[in-house]
């Protein structure tokens, strides 16, 4: 078994580019991500566009952010809920 990290723990290894997961999550093949964003802009595509109401290739900056891969395989922004921050049995991927 992996060794088991508190929240805080597991937010340093993600920003140092590990993949991490809970034990307690009942899914397999989930996992949290650090999306580095993109502080110096990139050129949006129509599906942002869209959403923004910006044209097109607008650069735009973005944040860092946590992704969520599902157990379907589909990626999403994430944010932990309280169960997430207080449980200690985070796991590198």
């Amino acid at each position: 078994m992996n060794p088991c990290y508190n929240f805080s723990d597991a937010l340093t290894l993600l920003k140092e580019g590990y993949k991490m997961a809970r034990h307690g999550w009942n899914a397999k093949y989930m996992y949290v991500a650090y999306q580095k964003g993109y502080p110096d802009g990139i050129a949006i595509n129509k599906n942002t566009a869209d959403a923004t109401g910006l044209k097109e290739g607008t650069v735009c900056r973005f944040a860092p952010y946590l992704i969520l891969k599902t157990a379907d395989d589909i990626f999403m922004p994430w944010s932990p809920n309280q169960r997430d921050l207080l449980e200690e049995d985070w796991y590198m991927v």
